[in-house]
């Protein structure tokens, strides 16, 4: 039989397997029992347990500890045979001892999972454990006061510890029951009173918050003589105040989406098509997020369409993927092999549609397929793009109007010179975000416009913009805008500041992009926009304060280094290399540095008299001829268009 003992309350043993209590005989009995597992494993003497159990020992004391023993030793191992040596209660030396596992007796298991609990079930866990006051049937016995003064106050931190992690997590109104009664039993407890007041506070009751406040203060005044401590002071005056930090920090989003979670688990249970297309619809959320949550979103959204693919419903699997309608401003995707997977998936399911689905199941995989097909020169892209737009159109969906739109962005830069016609995209998705409260895509229309605007070098149309961006991403919390218009004040450093302050500029905006979870953004793009910083201002390629091309071939260009290949071999005068890389270059890719490519690959040719490559790359150029090159991005320069042709 396998015994646990329960000493947070009464004094009891059971038998763990039927849960049934054992008896103990008389109070001498559980007294015997109390001071051993008091001893917690350690031996007892024989004098020091006749000491504890009787105030003035009889005679036969000893001989009557030891009938207690024996009484204890049949009722806790009642199937051991005679004369088998104890294996609980054990004589050792010159007492006995209770050798019971840790994790059979309650105090013990109460004690260790306090200090290790993180979460309010956790603690709420560990309380259930509480019966009552600790060894409450020996309560005026000396030698137990200390452990139940241990246990009592491990009991209220942990009560407390509980409250504060429910209102961190947004759950004040949990908090306020258990905090009353707690205030209510244990008044010289400041932090209880504390608690209790911001619970309150944050569930709306700031008159009650502040008349516990007063409360609290007149106890602690009129019968310990004493003002409240510092922490009920400044809570009181931030009260008064409405303070904002008084609201609470992001743990509470945290534990209302964890909440959210699982009610939805309950609502649905094993509802997978339903589960599918809600869950892309959180993923969307977390995706605007940036950092984490925009890689995470990411690779989660790849097994969310593989899985609606699995069920063999087009129109579940369309709906899935067009859901994650996230605003791309990029025009170069992350990851191109997880974009190449999206866009075959979503063609399958266009193949695969029957006739009377509705069009907007068609027209959001038509703008997937724009979208995730950016950067590549296939003519697919835009004509989805346009089909998608068309079809938004008809239906009057603004939403999907703005999705398709974003679509055709990704898709306007086939060619150079094309600023204007994204300039109109990102108007139209301007006046779609506020009529149709769209903030993602108002913001998405603004940063189109700072872009097109810097490449037209109108810095006064484009800090508007900025600014206007930079608003509405402070009221609905979108973080990765900053990352965009920092690297805009660096390129306009590149054009009206110096050297110096630009390349300053441009390093502290590079430091942003490690976290902001764009990594076909972040690759190469410093190197590159020091290296048009160096051009723009008549600078060799390559610093000359370091050895020759140090800094520039420990550099990382990312994809944009077959394009500065040719210029940096000719800066170290390999003309021969420098030549042959120039013929090997690919056509630029059609994105946003499609006219800087062309600028890097016509200086080249220039200085190598590549008379052919000069030619391309000039009918390439010329319909950018009043441009900035690389402006169009928003985040480098190259200088004007003009000056290459």
């Amino acid at each position: 039989m396998r015994v646990e003992f329960e000493v947070l309350g009464p004094v009891t043993a059971r038998d763990a397997d039927s849960g049934r209590p054992i008896a103990l005989k008389g109070p001498r009995h559980r007294a015997v029992l109390a001071r051993l597992l008091v001893a917690r494993r350690r031996v007892v003497p024989v004098p020091r347990l006749v000491a504890d159990l009787w105030d003035e020992p009889p005679a036969g004391a000893v001989p009557a500890l030891r009938t207690f023993v024996a009484a204890l030793r049949r009722a806790l191992e009642p199937d051991r045979p005679p004369r088998a040596p104890a294996r609980l209660l054990i004589t050792e030396g010159p007492g006995y001892a209770l050798r019971a596992d840790p994790a059979t007796v309650d105090a013990e298991r109460f004690s260790s999972a306090v200090p290790a609990a993180t979460t309010p079930d956790a603690l709420a866990q560990a309380l259930a454990l509480w019966r009552g006051p600790a060894y409450a049937d020996i309560a005026d016995a000396p030698w137990a006061r200390t452990e139940r003064t241990r246990l009592g106050e491990l009991r209220l931190q942990a009560v407390e510890r509980r409250a504060a992690l429910l209102l961190d997590r947004g759950r004040a109104a949990e908090a306020v029951p258990d905090l009353d009664a707690h205030a209510a039993e244990h008044p010289w407890r400041e932090d209880g009173w504390r608690l209790l007041a911001l619970a309150l506070y944050r569930t709306g009751r700031q008159g009650e918050a502040l008349a516990v406040l007063r409360r609290a203060r007149a106890l602690l005044i009129e019968q310990l003589g004493v003002d409240p401590g510092p922490a009920l002071r400044r809570l009181e005056a931030d009260i008064l105040a409405q303070a904002g930090h008084l609201e609470g920090t992001a743990g509470g989003v945290e534990q209302v989406w964890e909440r959210t979670a699982a009610a939805y688990d309950r609502a649905v249970g094993g509802g997978s098509r339903v589960r599918l297309e809600s869950t892309v619809g959180l993923l969307r959320e977390l995706a605007v997020t940036g950092g984490g949550g925009l890689e995470a979103a990411r690779d989660q959204r790849t097994a969310a369409v593989a899985a609606a693919e699995e069920l063999g419903d087009p129109e579940l699997t369309a709906r899935v993927i067009g859901a994650y309608d996230v605003p791309a401003i990029w025009t170069r995707v992350d990851d191109p092999e997880h974009a190449a997977r999206v866009v075959a998936s979503a063609e399958r399911t266009l193949a695969a549609l029957p006739p009377d689905a509705h069009p907007a199941a068609r027209a959001r995989l038509l703008a997937t397929v724009a979208v995730e097909s950016r950067g590549t020169r296939s003519a697919r892209g835009p004509r989805a793009a346009g089909e998608a737009v068309r079809l938004a159109r008809e239906l009057g969906d603004a939403p999907l109007l703005a999705f398709a739109l974003n679509g055709l962005f990704m898709q306007s830069c086939r060619g150079s010179g094309l600023a204007g016609r994204r300039e109109e995209i990102g108007a139209e998705l301007v006046t779609l975000g506020e009529r149709h409260a769209l903030p993602s895509y108002g913001i998405l229309g603004r940063l189109i416009r700072l872009q097109a605007r810097c490449a037209r070098a109108d810095f006064a149309g484009a800090d508007a913009q900025a600014a206007a961006a930079e608003r509405l991403a402070e009221r609905y919390d979108r973080p990765l805008v900053g990352v965009f218009t920092q690297w805009y004040g660096a390129l306009k450093l590149a054009e009206t500041g110096t050297v110096p302050q630009a390349e300053a500029a441009y390093r502290v905006a590079a430091d942003g992009l490690p976290d902001a979870g764009m990594p076909g953004l972040a690759a190469g793009l410093l190197p590159l926009a020091l290296l048009g910083l160096r051009i723009r201002h008549g600078l060799p390629p390559e610093p000359e304060a370091a050895a020759p091309g140090a800094a520039f071939r420990a550099a990382d260009w990312g994809p944009y280094a077959p394009w500065t290949r040719p210029l940096l071999l000719l800066a170290r005068n390999r003309r021969a290399e420098a030549a042959a890389a120039l013929r090997a270059l690919p056509p630029p890719p059609y994105d946003l540095l499609y006219e800087a490519m062309w600028c890097l690959t016509a200086r080249a040719a220039a200085l190598l008299g590549d008379r052919e490559t000069l030619r391309r790359a000039r009918a390439e150029l010329a319909p950018a001829a009043g441009e900035l090159a690389g402006a169009g991005s928003g985040l480098l320069t190259l200088g004007p268009v003009a000056d290459y042709l």
